[in-house]
Order: C-alpha cells, then structure tokens, then sequence
C-alpha cells in the first residue's frame, strides 16, 4: 500500500472531462451507477456547467503519484443540517491495493474537517455488494432499503441507503489511518 503523501484530492477542472468521461462510460462505472446510458460529451459537458453554478455539489479528482484514478462527487450540500451524499469510482484499474481506501478515507476526512458536515449519505444498489460492503469498511450504517427504488437495465432494483455521522467518523479515523497508512494490509 502506498503512503499518505501519495494521495492527492483535488476540484474538478474542465480540463479533466475528457478522461472523466472515458471512465464514466465504461462498463464496469456504467453497471454500478444510476444512469447507465453511455453519455455524450455534449451532455457530459452540460453537467459539467449546471454543476459549476451548484452551489450544493462539489466534485473531485482523487490522485495517485499525481496520476488521475478517480473520481468523488459530493452533492445535496445542506449547511443547515450539516448534511451531505457522495458518489465515486476508481476510474482506473491497473493500481495497487489500498487506492480505494485511500479515496474514500480522504473523501470522507475533506467532508468532515473542511466542509464541517455532521452527516454524510452513501447509496448503492443491493447487488453492488462491492460497494456495501466498501461502505461499512468506512464505518458507514445500513439506514433502509428502498426496494424496487430504481429501474436499472430494465429491472426495478433495491437501493441500500448508508450514513456515516461525525461521531461514528471521530471514533473509526484513527482506526482507519492506521490500517490503511501505517499497516499496509488494507484491500482496496
């Protein structure tokens, strides 16, 4: 597993959206995600602009060695409750265990410390066992299950909606660091 200092999160820039969109039109990205259409870049781009003018989503480029390998979103943005839901996906394959937890640890650490959030939502659909399973790894808790909450590939399928609070988050980071910064066993 590679150090701490080898993991960059950083905004989005237009300049990422060509390899932002080869990753989301994969197969592999576009089997997991709610929309699983192949995007056009005309309609990528138009995201991309209704987004920059959202003030409640953020999104980022999570970075190994300064390579791109992918990408976090963050958005319904509530300053009021201090309340938020993230999306993201390795965007590439071919990285060394731990890339995955890495994302996720400094994700969720850039939520809570720099956007000051009390709640963070993660959703994923029940056959995504990869991704649940990634979740609770986190720390993140089973809220409900929205059966038959969404058509995907022509079938109605349940969502799995998770959260992780500040208090769970305080408990569980020191564990997490050290296991995926210090102990080098950690599995993406």
């Amino acid at each position: 597993m590679p150090g701490r200092n080898d993991f960059n999160l950083r905004p989005m820039t237009e300049s990422d959206l060509d390899l932002v969109l080869t990753w989301r039109n994969s197969k592999r990205i576009r089997d997991i995600s709610y929309t699983d259409h192949v995007i056009s870049i005309a309609e990528h781009r138009a995201w991309f602009a209704r987004t920059a003018q959202d003030q409640s989503s953020l999104h980022f480029i999570f970075e190994f060695s300064g390579r791109p390998i992918g990408v976090v979103n963050i958005t319904k943005i509530n300053q009021s409750d201090k309340s938020c839901t993230w999306g993201f996906y390795l965007g590439e394959t071919d990285l060394p265990k731990g890339c995955g937890s890495a994302m996720g640890f400094f994700a969720l650490d850039f939520m809570f410390t720099k956007l000051d959030m009390h709640t963070i939502t993660g959703e994923a659909f029940a056959f995504n066992g990869e991704s649940l399973t990634f979740h609770k790894r986190l720390g993140f808790a089973e809220e409900k299950r929205i059966t038959g909450g969404l058509v995907k590939n022509g079938v109605r399928q349940d969502i799995i909606i998770m959260h992780l609070t500040l208090d769970a988050w305080s408990e569980i980071k020191p564990v997490l660091e050290k296991k995926f910064f210090t102990d080098r066993t950690c599995h993406v």
